[in-house]
C-alpha cells in the first residue's frame, strides 16, 4: 500500500509541473502554485523526482528563490505583470464576449499583480551564493 501511495504522490507532482508548464501560456492559470505543489507531491513520494525539480530542472531556481525567501527579480516581475495584462487585455478587448467572463479575467489579473506586488523584490539576479558557485569546487583532485 504505501507504494501504491507514494506512485499517487508522483502521479500527482506530474500533473502539477504539466498544469505549470500550461500555465506559461496561459494567463490565467498560475505556475509557481503549482510547481510548489509538484515539489510538495514530489517530496512525498519520490526524492529522486523531488531533487531533480528542486535542483535540476528550469524551475528549480523558481521553487528554491520562494521556497528560501528570496523574492523575485525586478525585471522578472514587471515581465510577467506586462505580460499578464496584455494577454487578458486581448482576451477580454478581442476574444471573450460574455461580459461576466471579461469582469472574471479582470479580477484574476487584478489578483495576479497584487499576489505578484507583494512578493519581495529582489535587486540582484543571484544573492544565493550557491547558485554562483564555482563548478570546479566539488571537483576532487588527488
Amino acid at each position: 500500500m504505501n507504494r501504491i501511495k507514494k506512485s499517487l504522490w508522483v502521479v500527482g507532482g506530474t500533473a502539477c509541473i504539466g498544469l505549470a508548464i500550461l500555465g506559461i501560456f496561459l494567463p490565467v492559470l498560475p505556475t509557481t502554485p503549482f510547481l510548489l505543489l509538484a515539489a510538495f507531491c514530489y517530496g512525498r513520494g519520490s526524492e529522486r523526482f523531488y531533487h531533480w525539480l528542486v535542483e535540476r530542472s528550469p524551475f528549480g531556481i523558481y521553487i528554491r528563490n520562494y521556497r528560501d525567501g528570496q523574492g523575485i527579480p525586478l525585471k522578472h516581475k514587471v515581465a510577467t505583470i506586462a505580460l499578464l495584462w496584455l494577454t487578458i487585455g486581448i482576451s477580454i478587448g478581442f476574444i471573450v464576449t460574455t461580459w461576466w467572463v471579461k469582469t472574471l479575467l479582470a479580477i484574476v489579473a487584478i489578483g495576479v499583480t497584487l499576489h505578484l506586488s507583494k512578493i519581495k523584490t529582489r535587486r540582484q539576479e543571484s544573492p544565493n551564493p550557491a547558485d554562483r558557485r564555482n563548478p570546479m569546487e566539488s571537483v576532487e583532485i588527488s
